[in-house]
């Protein structure tokens, strides 16, 4: 299984999958299961406060270093989007690494973004590719925080290339693992205005939903959408 960085990117071609779990894809997830539509996904606070102006009744999500950016409706908070009456809307989203990471992977054949609540759909979606072993982008390692271990993006990585290859996985254990990292101790210590309680919890549900969601081009922007598990 090969794993890359967001900054190894450059010419990587094939099934690629953007992982990040804590939290920027399991909110887009928990957007979605709250009946958004479309997210956009872009590289910059100001790229994203640009889409929002330039498409009203759009909503900005996601985080700089953490923390809700002025201008933003919602943090990087799972539970925040899941708890709101999304229906039909398109958001844009920023986080300092899995959106980043998407837009990095520039010249992916296929582009996915993943998090354990998307597991085995995303799994079943790279499978039915036919594009062959997946490279995995592994976003919890940035260039700004090389103290980190991405002990979350990792095992994320890892449960969802199991499934790929039809082995078994336990979803308790891997709740209890995520539950234990050290992003999920200091994601919770950013405080309540920028992470809920509950976000970590959120995150670590293996299967919530049962679609992937894959990266389309447009003229637009590089726009996630949900599809259907070609298993299910």
């Amino acid at each position: 299984m090969q794993q890359l960085a967001r900054w190894e990117l450059s010419g990587v071609i094939g099934a690629v999958v953007v992982v990040d779990v804590i939290r920027a894809f399991s909110t887009a997830a928990y957007a979605f299961g709250a009946g958004a539509s479309e997210i956009y996904l872009v590289d910059s606070v100001e790229e994203a406060l640009a889409f929002k102006a330039a498409h009203p009744g759009s909503l900005a999500m996601g985080e700089d270093r953490g923390r809700r950016p002025d201008g933003f409706d919602f943090p990087n908070s799972p539970a925040m989007v899941g708890r709101a009456d999304l229906q039909g809307r398109t958001l844009v989203q920023r986080t300092s690494a899995g959106t980043r990471g998407v837009v990095a992977a520039q010249d992916a054949t296929r582009l996915w973004a993943a998090s354990l609540a998307v597991a085995s759909a995303t799994a079943a979606a790279v499978r039915s590719s036919d594009l062959g072993e997946p490279t995995y982008v592994i976003t919890g390692l940035v260039d700004h925080r090389p103290d980190r271990a991405a002990a979350d993006d990792i095992l994320t990585a890892e449960v969802i290339d199991a499934l790929r290859l039809g082995e078994s996985v336990e979803p308790e254990s891997v709740s209890a693992a995520l539950l234990a990292t050290e992003e999920a101790r200091l994601t919770l210590a950013l405080g309540p205005d920028h992470c809920d309680p509950t976000d970590i919890d959120l995150a670590s549900r293996v299967d919530e939903f049962d679609f992937a969601m894959e990266v389309e081009r447009t003229a637009a922007g590089l726009r996630l959408v949900r599809t259907a598990d070609p298993d299910g």
